[in-house]
């Protein structure tokens, strides 16, 4: 690479690549893609004193920029998450692999057997900030599902990620694999996502992990479609005749057990019939958790200390401990609460009524709704999936979380025996 290289002909030489490096992965059998990754997972590990090293640089560069505590943790390569990130990558390496399965066959009139085979989508481009481990996952998980991928991480961890990805590359090119089917945008202005977003010629996807002024900005620039998950509005909704010790316990668990995740509860519903044994139990226990109550009128003659709710906090995605509490007359209202104001990520019924629990189910419209159960479930890993690159909240192609299979696409297929149309 010269450093007189324009961005844009550096993100057009690497886009390409990545694409030409495409179909050699695509083609590669499942021992192939499992012996790189087991050499991404030795290599990290091999190499952690040069990982710190590197990673050192963009730690001393955060402090000088002021970032915060929060993100000086999320920055920093430890023994601990190099570990992680090797052991990760193992993981994946136990996974099914999507790739080339045959799915509904199905005989026709004629004779003819159609089904639908699992293919790679080609070249993933993936933008993120902050945590330079994003950038082992996701080239695991890339690599796994047959994908090359182009990754542009944030400035904050420009050393550490190059780090990564050398030793990743590495990998592939020791286990018979192009290199280039992992590569990363090593320039750090806002020029390289332009360039990235406009390549539509070589890649087929862009997935961004961010804050929702990011994926914002990458929807609106982008010619290539977007995975988006712009922010996580999650909603509990506390049914009359709910089991109260069970609501409450579901409750503190979707909110104070994380409050920093796209999955975590923002807003409480509670139908006014249970509110009087729920409410005054809840806000006890979310208040010895930390939680900050913002009730509406309602909500606070059973919960005095609350903090009047404003318009604003019905939306809000706070990722703190600040909960967002109202009280409904019905099931109904509360599904007009979610649409009007939920962001199609996570939601919940606690209810011991099972004609409820499914209608809830079938007209609450986001990537994951559950019964009697926390929103923090909202998890590849969590969900069986193994892993996961993500959570859509978009319903083409994927919604919910991204695994192996989300990363795939299908082509159909058909097996004849001399049969033509007439």
């Amino acid at each position: 690479m010269s450093e007189h290289e324009t961005t844009v002909a550096l993100v057009e030489r690497i886009c390409r690549a990545a694409k030409a490096a495409a179909p050699l992965l695509a083609r590669a059998g499942t021992s192939e893609k499992n012996s790189a990754l087991q050499a991404m997972a030795k290599g990290l590990r091999a190499r952690a004193e040069f990982l710190k090293k590197e990673n050192a640089r963009d730690v001393e560069a955060g402090k000088a920029r002021g970032l915060s505590g929060a993100m000086l943790d999320r920055l920093r390569l430890t023994d601990a998450v190099i570990r992680q990130m090797a052991d990760g990558i193992d993981e994946v390496v136990g996974l099914p692999d999507p790739v080339g399965g045959i799915e509904r066959l199905e005989r026709r009139p004629n004779g003819l057997l159609v089904g639908r085979m699992r293919i790679p989508l080609g070249v993933i481009g993936i933008i993120y900030e902050s945590r330079p481990n994003v950038t082992a996952d996701a080239a695991a998980l890339c690599v796994k599902s047959g994908n090359a991928v182009v990754l542009r991480g944030g400035s904050e961890a420009i050393a550490s990620n190059a780090a990564i990805s050398a030793i990743l590359r590495e990998a592939l090119s020791s286990a018979g694999l192009p290199e280039d089917a992992v590569s990363l945008i090593p320039r750090t202005d806002r020029a390289a996502i332009d360039a990235l977003l406009t390549k539509e010629e070589y890649v087929d996807l862009i997935i961004p992990r961010g804050g929702e002024g990011l994926i914002r900005s990458v929807a609106e620039k982008s010619r290539i479609p977007v995975i988006k998950h712009y922010k996580g509005v999650c909603h509990i909704y506390v049914d009359e005749g709910a089991d109260v010790a069970q609501a409450v316990l579901v409750c503190v668990n979707a909110k104070a057990q994380r409050p920093g995740v796209c999955n975590a509860l923002e807003t409480l519903l509670v139908h006014e019939a249970i509110a009087s044994a729920f409410l005054p139990k809840a806000a006890e226990a979310l208040g010895a958790a930390g939680v900050e109550l913002r009730g509406c009128p309602e909500t606070r003659r059973f919960v005095p200390s609350a903090v009047p709710a404003k318009e604003e906090d019905w939306g809000a995605e706070y990722l703190d401990l600040v909960l967002a509490v109202r009280l409904v007359p019905s099931m109904d209202a509360a599904m007009d609460h979610i649409r009007t104001y939920g962001s199609l990520h996570t939601e919940a019924i606690l209810t011991r009524d099972h004609g409820r629990a499914m209608r809830f189910l079938r007209e609450v419209d986001s990537s994951l709704v559950l019964v009697n159960a926390s929103t923090r479930f909202n998890d590849g890993y969590q969900l069986g999936l193994g892993a996961e690159i993500g959570i859509s909240t978009t319903k083409i192609h994927a919604f919910g979380p991204m695994g192996l299979t989300e990363l795939t696409t299908t082509k159909f297929v058909a097996f004849g025996d001399g049969q033509v149309r007439r």
